[in-house]
């Protein structure tokens, strides 16, 4: 049997300090170039970069002439420089993966660990090779390779590669007790149950969000048409308290997340709640609303579910629930700025302005950065007839959010009104 020839340890570490400079440079410009892809991204991810240790790479080439036999000169490695992109969610992998696609040549994409079954250990991580542009090889010179490995994990998948990687890749022995064995794979499943939660919470959350602002959006399309439509007749206004975006007709369809009356997780009762709120049920949303104060969960949580379900109560034109739950969500919550905002609003929709300016100077007192509730206190102080306090809170207004499209046609009013 042919025998490989050993590699001279000491001419091999002269051909690799030769390239490590041109290493160093191109590890430093992909790093550079993929943070500037994901700069953008809502969690964008952290990247780390940099070419091999020359003890690593020769510790990897006497494994790879264990079963191979080498090529002639420097040997072709293809992690010789690594880059490595951590995600903060499961998501982000795939998206992460796909920008590359997008970078790169993309000569090899290996999902490491995919293969394992429940009883084994070991980390994912998806592995791509992708061809070193050219133009980085001839600034800075032959690297010794023509592809970069970049590794996109998680951030706990990556917490567990850098432990495996000492306790079992770069031991003289792996763990050859049964006990020890399934300890290990107890931790490595408890991360990926972990990242698997993680991402369920990340998804429910952006429903949460996405449902909340269509709730804001109707709550604040029927303040306007109650109380702008008294300042201004021209034509419609984009509101500076809806949405960004301004999605007027972005409506949830379907039915309820988990059936209309069939949920018990407080969590899917309050997203129930929105689903049905965003169609215009407001019966159903009050039902859900209500059953989960019936749970009796902690103050935080009923302070946040009255100040919905006031919003519900609003919708329906029943003004004395509504502010009733307002001031409920400020009796369990004495911080919360919006419930006091919230019943404000609905005073100046029943054109008690008096009670409004009490209830806007409560919220600014709580919270003094908010143009929005400036210019609804302004606005109420014009119907008062006290003009001069209308303008000091208008210009308050402004200096917080110059580009308040209502604030300027509002600001104008006053001026002439005023005669300036």
């Amino acid at each position: 049997m042919k025998k490989n020839k050993l590699p001279d340890r000491q001419i091999l570490a002269e051909m690799y300090a030769q390239r490590k400079t041109a290493m160093l440079n191109i590890a430093r410009e992909l790093k550079k170039c993929i943070e500037e892809a994901v700069q953008d991204l809502p969690t964008p991810p952290t990247i780390k970069g940099r070419p091999k240790e020359f003890t690593s790479f020769f510790n990897k080439y006497i494994r790879i002439l264990k079963g191979n036999a080498p090529d002639e000169g420097f040997p072709r490695i293809t992690d010789l420089i690594g880059i490595r992109v951590v995600c903060p969610f499961l998501e982000d992998v795939d998206t992460a993966t796909a920008m590359l696609g997008k970078l790169f040549d993309i000569v090899e994409v290996e999902r490491k660990g995919s293969n394992y079954s429940f009883k084994e250990f070991g980390y994912e991580s998806t592995h791509i090779l992708v061809t070193i542009p050219e133009n980085l090889t001839k600034v800075y010179g032959d690297c010794g390779c023509d592809v970069a490995e970049i590794q996109v994990r998680t951030i706990l998948q990556d917490a567990w590669a850098e432990v495996e990687h000492e306790l079992v890749y770069k031991a003289d022995f792996t763990p050859f007790d049964d006990l020890m064995k399934r300890k290990l794979a107890a931790v490595n499943a408890n991360l990926s149950l972990a990242d698997i939660i993680f991402q369920e919470i990340r998804t429910y959350q952006r429903q949460l969000n996405g449902e909340m602002g269509k709730r804001r959006y109707s709550f604040f399309k029927k303040i306007e048409d109650a109380t702008d439509s008294l300042l201004f007749e021209a034509a419609e206004v984009q509101s500076d308290e809806t949405p960004a975006g301004g999605e007027k007709t972005d409506r949830a369809s379907g039915e309820f997340k988990h059936g209309v009356k069939g949920s018990s997780s407080m969590d899917d009762l309050l997203l129930n709640a929105l689903y049905a709120h965003n169609k215009n049920q407001f019966n159903e949303a009050i039902y859900f609303y209500s059953r989960i104060l019936e749970m009796n969960p902690d103050t935080t949580v009923r302070a946040l579910v009255c100040k919905h379900r006031g919003m519900a109560n609003f919708a329906r034109s029943h003004y004395d629930a509504a502010i009733e739950d307002f001031s409920q969500s400020l009796l369990l919550d004495q911080k919360s700025y919006k419930s006091a905002y919230y019943r404000g609003l609905v005073k100046s929709v029943l054109q008690q302005y008096s009670d409004a300016v009490d209830d806007f100077t409560l919220s600014i007192a709580i919270n003094p950065y908010q143009h929005y509730c400036l210019y609804r206190r302004g606005q109420a102080y014009y119907h008062l007839g006290d003009l001069p306090q209308a303008l000091a809170d208008c210009e308050a207004a402004l200096v917080l959010e110059p580009n308040s499209t209502v604030a300027l046609q509002f600001l104008e009013i006053l001026r002439k009104k005023l005669r300036m």
